[in-house]
């Protein structure tokens, strides 16, 4: 697992994004991101999250702030949840983990007994110089995005 610390350098993220197109973190150098790591698609908690993150759209870009979703899903799966929750945020998709690996998101997590490995929800405020400026890890959605807004307003 990366132990990614506040001050440490994000590592680099280029993924295929919703609609078809490519996404890096370079494409946002002076502005901050938010990068948030969410198990699966079409999700009880999964759509609360996005869902918030999208009514909070114009928060976060007064905050000259872009909030980017990251999930194993392939680009197909999320034009669906794109479009059947009407979502404003971009969603990339990381089908071989490997940017998950990178940000120690991809870890063991254990259900009826069961283990198997799985995306941890976690989110990392990335500031305009490329550096970590904060991080959640095991996050619970309710009261999340405000959180993290309050963060990207303050940072």
């Amino acid at each position: 697992m990366n132990d990614l610390k506040i001050g440490d350098l994000a590592p680099d993220v280029t993924l295929p994004r919703d609609g078809g197109a490519t996404v890096s973190l370079a494409d946002f150098k002076g502005q901050q991101v938010v990068l948030y790591f969410y198990p699966r698609d079409d999700t009880p908690g999964c759509t609360k999250e996005a869902t918030g993150f999208t009514q909070a759209a114009t928060g976060f870009a007064v905050a000259n702030t872009t909030v980017l979703g990251v999930s194993k899903d392939p680009v197909n799966k999320h034009d669906k949840f794109v479009a059947k929750h009407a979502l404003g945020i971009a969603l990339l998709s990381d089908e071989n983990s490997d940017v998950c690996e990178r940000y120690g998101t991809w870890v063991e997590k254990s259900m009826y007994g069961k283990t198997y490995m799985g995306i941890e929800r976690a989110t990392f405020l990335i500031a305009p110089d490329g550096k970590i400026a904060q991080i959640w890890r095991k996050v619970k959605v309710p009261g999340h995005v405000e959180a993290v807004l309050a963060a990207a307003r303050g940072a």
